[in-house]
């Protein structure tokens, strides 16, 4: 019997506006503190260092600048869970531009121009409403749904920035909520079924794999672990195994074993 169609999840537009502008404000007042030295810090992201890393994180919110401000595309073309998967085909154009960005910063005043200046043109698109189309790198995309994965964008990229620096910059707690949402549907939409259940306490459970599917009491096949290790699996910034020997991840079941579906981002 085919599972049941599962209802998409709805986000609170004021709820994921705020998040974006609180972790970009976070990661602004990181960025603030950084010196020379630390700029240079190589990062997990191949050959970024940190300064490719910062310009990588305004680019994040720049195409939402860039998308509000260009015309409205006339068809939507990419849902908010096309986005996971989609990711990896860019990779090396936002190489590309991330790295266009950081040399334009270096020549127009440093990051901490950069930054006010994107805090300041994205306000002002974040105007916008939620039902406008905007054009993304997948296509038009309405400005809601891009909003909610720019959430994942600028979580997963401080913790890079923390892992890189240790700035301990913080996560704001609805943008790690809507993140660790987005990548457990992501992972439900990649390996659909109803027999291993993932935990994500507080923000997230949701069933996936193939197989007898659980309907009451104790779940035979529970996955369990906290959001930023969730974060860290669904991106790739860390085993599977690592996260096991390490105490952070909990599997129990014949099923429970995910490694297979990971990463879901790109």
């Amino acid at each position: 019997m085919p599972e049941p169609r599962k209802r998409a999840r709805r986000y609170d537009s004021a709820k994921t506006r705020t998040a974006v502008t609180a972790q970009f404000t976070h990661v602004r007042d990181g960025v603030a503190r950084l010196t020379e030295e630390q700029s240079r810090l190589p990062t997990r992201l191949g050959e970024w260092t940190v300064r490719e890393l910062a310009a990588h994180i305004a680019l994040v919110l720049r195409s939402v600048v860039r998308g509000v401000a260009a015309p409205e595309p006339a068809t939507r073309d990419a849902g908010l869970l096309d986005w996971p998967a989609a990711t990896r085909r860019f990779a090396t154009a936002v190489d590309e531009d991330t790295r266009e960005l950081a040399e334009w910063a270096d020549e127009a005043g440093g990051l901490t121009e950069l930054y006010a200046r994107t805090a300041d043109e994205l306000a002002e698109a974040l105007e916008a409403p939620d039902e406008r189309l905007i054009a993304t790198r997948f296509g038009g995309m309405p400005l809601g749904d891009f909003l909610v994965t720019r959430t994942v964008e600028l979580t997963v990229h401080t913790d890079d920035l923390n892992a890189a620096t240790g700035l301990a910059v913080p996560h704001d707690r609805q943008a790690l909520a809507t993140c660790t949402r987005v990548l457990s549907d992501a992972l439900a939409l990649k390996a659909p079924g109803g027999s291993v259940e993932l935990r994500v306490p507080p923000y997230a459970v949701v069933q996936c794999v193939e197989g007898p599917r659980h309907t009451r009491g104790t779940p035979p096949n529970v996955v369990e672990t906290d959001p930023l290790t969730w974060v860290r699996l669904a991106t790739g910034r860390t085993s599977w195994q690592e996260a096991l020997s390490g105490a952070r991840l909990h599997a129990s079941g014949e099923r429970a074993d995910l490694a297979p579906w990971l990463p879901v981002l790109g």
